[in-house]
């Protein structure tokens, strides 16, 4: 067996950096060596202005439970965030800067299919990419905040959305999500996990279970 051959499927996280629209965006690309994805993914960290980076907890755990159901995933960093260049822009350069994302991976594999993720900021983020991104096939959203922000795209969006809600998320209140679900265009589902917290402090293995749970009929 040629090298080549015994390192095909290796895991490997592969660090990038993209020629974003404010400048380089900090990247890392979760793949398998030689092996061309069915399926590529993007996931939006939460908010920059509040510690929210590529490596927040949550959405390696979203990534991680992407890429055991053989999904090749872009994390990134937004604008002004680590070794991104620029300063935050309210969501709408942050918008840009998925874009790009997707953009490097529809390079990379432009034959695989297109999902997109988001933790809190980061689905706000992701909504709206996946409502101007017809490629986009499925979108997921992980405690999205919509006591601050419109998600008006979710009302007429066709493509099929899964969210994932803590229970006891103390800043993206179940409460607040439950009002405005019923009013998002199907196909939807919702995802409760009984006493998590905003950051699933204890509850990252249920969160990873629902992502996989929601997304493997997808594949």
């Amino acid at each position: 067996m040629s090298e080549k051959a015994q390192h095909a499927g290796v895991a490997r996280l592969v660090p990038l950096t993209l020629a974003g629209p404010a400048g380089p965006l900090e990247a890392l690309l979760q793949e398998r060596e030689g092996i061309e994805p069915a399926i590529t993914a993007v996931v939006c960290h939460p908010h920059p202005l509040y510690g929210g980076t590529m490596h927040n907890k949550v959405a390696h755990r979203v990534a991680s439970a992407l890429f055991s159901l053989e999904v090749a995933v872009l994390r990134f960093n937004f604008r002004g965030v680590g070794k991104s260049a620029g300063t935050y822009d309210q969501g709408q350069g942050e918008l840009e800067d998925a874009r790009c994302a997707l953009r490097e991976l529809e390079r990379r594999f432009p034959h695989a299919r297109r999902f997109c993720a988001g933790f809190s900021f980061g689905s706000w983020v992701a909504s709206r990419l996946a409502a101007s991104e017809p490629s986009i096939e499925r979108l997921l959203m992980i405690a999205p905040g919509v006591h601050t922000q419109t998600f008006e795209e979710m009302r007429t969006l066709a493509t099929p959305k899964v969210i994932v809600q803590g229970m006891s998320d103390e800043i993206c209140r179940p409460e607040n999500l439950l009002r405005v679900f019923p009013t998002w265009a199907e196909p939807k589902r919702l995802i409760e996990v009984p006493e998590a917290s905003h950051f699933f402090d204890k509850q990252l293995a249920e969160l990873g279970d629902a992502v996989v749970e929601a997304m493997r009929e997808a594949r």
